[in-house]
């Protein structure tokens, strides 16, 4: 074998480990039971650290304040651009952590993940907004959905005041995050019961979403844990499964919509991106894919924070191409 065909090789292979031991140390960074010291290194692979100013930065806004607001997941950050002639949109990112646990401030190796998210966008010209909720098994995903929407509603009434445009908004999440942003942007009942005009939601950004659709069989087929999502969705009624999917309230009309995953996630998880792309397309709504090579189910979550990774341009391509939406991130 000639030499260089043979360093090459060994290139991409040392390459591939490389990778490997990233997405070991990346999955401890967030929270999967490795040790600190691993922790640290895998955030430092991938993690960057956005700066903003702190006048620009509005921490712990309860959304909610009435008698039955919870006192921590009730509350979202909110983070703007600096001030400027031209009203911005407004991106709202809802964390993951399978509908029982999580939160808007976790913390890895003392990286701010999801945070870090709101000061990477507000540094690009775009409003951000982190949101807590409340959690299962204390409420059911129907409460949940119910805090999605009265986030919602709060921040539509709040960033003008900022400089934001309120009828430009795009919602987004990770995983369960994923789901609740789809049901909230699909589901015509969720914002209409928070008081938040339909028209108001321009896009979705949908990253490595689950149980889009509950009564796939495939999913099953190729590794979805049917007793957890019972868990999380049966409440008794024989038609559980289809209550509690995405899939039904697909249609022509829903918001432009953005579906993200990486090629290393579980197959269970690949099938569902892929099913509801498929079934967006089949119903001709409006739908792009992009899939993020050798990106993991948690490792996708730091490239959200990162120009040089191919995730947030093509959010704000989303965004700079929407003809709907009155508001476009600035140019460069």
């Amino acid at each position: 074998m000639p030499s260089v065909e043979r360093d090459a090789k060994h290139d991409r292979g040392r390459t591939r480990r490389a990778h490997s031991v990233m997405v070991m140390l990346v999955a401890a960074a967030l929270g999967l039971g490795c040790q600190t010291m691993l922790e640290q290194v895998g955030v430092a692979f991938l993690y960057e650290a956005a700066e903003l100013p702190a006048a620009q930065t509005h921490l712990d806004l309860a959304y909610r304040s009435d008698a039955a607001a919870h006192p921590d997941k009730h509350r979202l950050d909110l983070f703007v651009p600096a001030p400027g002639a031209a009203a911005w949109p407004t991106f709202v990112f809802v964390h993951g952590g399978g509908w029982t646990s999580g939160d808007r401030a976790t913390e890895a190796a003392g990286a701010e993940v999801f945070r870090n998210i709101g000061r990477h966008f507000a540094s690009r010209g775009v409003g951000a907004a982190i949101i807590s909720y409340r959690l299962q098994p204390e409420v059911g995903w129907r409460d949940q959905l119910e805090d999605v929407g009265a986030a919602m509603r709060f921040l539509r009434d709040r960033v003008p005041s900022h400089g934001g445009d309120p009828d430009a908004f795009y919602l987004s999440g990770h995983s369960a995050g994923a789901w609740l942003a789809a049901r909230t942007g699909f589901d015509p009942v969720v914002l209409e019961g928070a008081g938040f005009p339909a028209a108001s939601l321009c896009g979705l950004a949908l990253v490595s979403g689950a149980a889009y659709d509950l009564m796939d069989e495939e999913t099953w087929r190729v590794g979805a844990d049917r007793g957890y999502f019972e868990a999380r969705f049966d409440d008794g009624r024989p038609d559980w499964a289809r209550l509690g999917s995405v899939v039904p309230f697909v249609r022509a009309s829903v918001p432009k919509t953005l579906i993200l995953y990486g090629s290393s996630e579980s197959r269970a998880l690949r099938r569902q991106s892929e099913h509801l792309y498929e079934l967006m397309q089949a119903e001709h709504a409006p739908v792009s894919r992009l899939v993020l090579p050798r990106q993991t189910h948690q490792s996708i979550v730091l490239t959200l924070s990162r120009d040089d990774k191919r995730a947030v341009p093509a959010i704000f391509d989303l965004m700079a191409q929407n003809e709907h939406c009155p508001a476009r991130p600035p140019r460069g």
